[in-house]
């Protein structure tokens, strides 16, 4: 879609994430880019932080990890959260710890949260935004969970779902932006980029 690529047209573009998810919608609106991974713990976060500020502060990391390889280009990182009330759910450890989340959304509500950076270099200038999807499951049988556990597809997830695969039956109520769920918003980047980046008419 050359409304958002002209927003970058005038150097090279790079994705700072190894998400299949975010490569995919980034390239569903037309834009054209590399894709170099951060090495970085996204362990190692002040304890305490607010989910908005940990997603921010994980984005901004990764973005600047690379930049140094990347001296004229604009570079994107992301990074999402899934927090239950006030417990923040990871990428599942095991199987096991994939069942236990699952068990504890059913029939409740959750937070989806995601930070963006864009670097634009080699002028150093930066945009952050977060954006926050509310998600109410409906409740579970442990038979549900098994066999969508059994598929594998929860192990590299935060909160140990995807909501653009089978689990899309669990999903009750979605209020906010769909595509935050799967991984970034897709229109508050844009609006956040072209208020910030583009120089055109």
């Amino acid at each position: 879609m050359e409304l958002v690529k002209r927003i970058f047209a005038d150097r090279p573009l790079v994705l700072a994430s190894k998400s299949p998810r975010r490569e995919q919608l980034l390239r569903l609106v037309g834009l054209e880019f590399i894709i170099d991974v951060p090495d970085i713990d996204e362990e190692a976060v002040e304890p305490g932080l607010p989910p908005a500020e940990i997603v921010t502060e994980l984005a901004r990391r990764k973005a600047e990890t690379i930049a140094p390889k990347h001296r004229e280009a604009f570079i994107i990182a992301a990074d999402t959260i899934v927090v239950l009330q006030d417990e923040i759910l990871g990428k599942p450890r095991d199987r096991q710890d994939a069942v236990a989340m699952l068990r504890k959304m059913s029939g409740q509500h959750h937070r989806v949260y995601t930070g963006f950076t864009v670097l634009q270099l080699p002028e150093g200038v930066r945009v952050e935004a977060v954006e926050c999807t509310r998600v109410t499951f409906k409740p579970l049988s442990d038979e549900e969970i098994e066999a969508y556990v059994d598929t594998g597809s929860p192990m590299d997830k935060a909160g140990a779902y995807g909501i653009q695969d089978m689990s899309a039956i669990f999903i009750e109520k979605i209020d906010g932006c769909f595509y935050n769920v799967v991984g970034f918003p897709l229109a508050r980047f844009y609006q956040t980029c072209k208020a910030k980046f583009f120089k055109g008419n």
